[in-house]
């Protein structure tokens, strides 16, 4: 298990656990009330700290080396998945993966972004940021959705869109802005699951839905907090003040109302039981998609670009006096 500096406690804990086990299957001593004390101890700890995570940490847990990533959501939670490539113009970007699967008895297209679980799979997947060709794969598998009238799932977990002189060359803000577009006009049921991060117009190029959703511990924003300290303050080193201030935790996005909804982690992390996270996560599509379902498609599309015109605060002034024109003559007299 890896440790993140802010649960160095729970890491010195779960050693001397560890040690006083060891010290047990020798079967010397009897261990059994320290055993139970330091359990205690550690479940106190894992509550006390997991209780009252900052912004910054709960980036820090978003990026967790050990977090499941999309496809292995998809792995745990389909009898049947069946990955579509190409974006039938280009090439196969790797940072995007999506095709059908089977939600018990209901198919869906699954989209995501894919990070790579160890160095080299990280290299092959450019770390989950997308080049326009993956926006342009998506779009065409939801395309691809649409025509076998099969609902949608995006599971959006990027640092952003890849940055690179490529991408800029190949069009990478024409793609997420027809993404942008293309999605409020799909005539199936979209839902949208932040699973990591949830950064820029990387994300949002796989983001409008019907209903918008978060784990616990993710984040969502316009820039990472790296980034922005680097603009405000010309250093990474107010990252964590950066991070309070842009407000991108899921209870942030869900008091602003830019999500539906917050999907609980199990204590500490979803690395921390994959398993039940994936189990979680698929009840939860579920039981949000049979009312997408049930919806007239037109109705369903007016709500879901009614949701999205809501956001954000508005305010509105008075309309400016608009000026009478006059001309003014060699006698300085007004003619109106």
């Amino acid at each position: 298990m890896i440790y993140l500096d802010f649960e160095e406690p729970i890491a010195n804990l779960n050693q001397q656990l560890e040690e006083i086990q060891q010290i047990a299957a020798k079967g010397d001593v009897n261990v059994d009330a320290s055993i139970k004390e330091l359990t205690e101890k550690i479940e106190q700890k894992k509550a006390e700290i997991y209780s009252g995570l900052s912004g910054w940490q709960k980036v820090q847990l978003s990026r967790h080396p050990e977090r499941p990533y999309t496809m292995y959501y998809i792995e745990q939670m389909t009898d049947l998945f069946i990955e579509q490539h190409g974006d039938r113009i280009m090439h196969d970007d790797k940072a995007i993966v999506g095709g059908f699967g089977k939600l018990d008895k209901q198919t869906v297209m699954f989209i995501g972004h894919q990070k790579g679980v160890n160095t080299k799979m990280r290299q092959y997947r450019n770390f989950g940021m997308a080049n326009p060709e993956g926006y342009r794969k998506a779009l065409r598998l939801m395309k691809l959705a649409e025509k076998f009238n099969k609902p949608i799932i995006n599971l959006i977990d990027t640092p952003g869109a890849y940055p690179g002189i490529e991408a800029e060359e190949h069009g990478q803000a024409e793609a997420i802005a027809r993404n942008l577009y293309e999605m409020f006009g799909l005539r199936v049921p979209i839902i949208c699951i932040i699973i990591g991060e949830g950064a820029s117009g990387g994300a949002l190029g796989i983001g409008i839905g019907d209903q918008i959703y978060m784990l616990e511990n993710t984040w969502y924003s316009v820039i990472s907090p790296e980034s922005c300290s680097s603009i405000l303050w010309r250093t990474w080193d107010n990252k964590e003040q950066a991070a309070e201030n842009l407000k991108l935790t899921s209870a942030d996005m869900l008091k602003f109302g830019l999500v539906d909804g917050i999907i609980e982690e199990p204590l500490g992390g979803a690395h921390h039981d994959p398993e039940t996270m994936a189990s979680t996560l698929k009840k939860y599509i579920l039981d949000h998609l049979k009312p997408l379902l049930k919806m007239d498609p037109d109705k369903r599309i007016e709500k879901r670009i009614k949701k999205f015109e809501q956001m954000g605060i508005f305010n509105k002034g008075r309309e400016p006096v608009a000026k009478k024109n006059t001309v003014k003559t060699s006698k300085n007299a007004a003619i109106k």
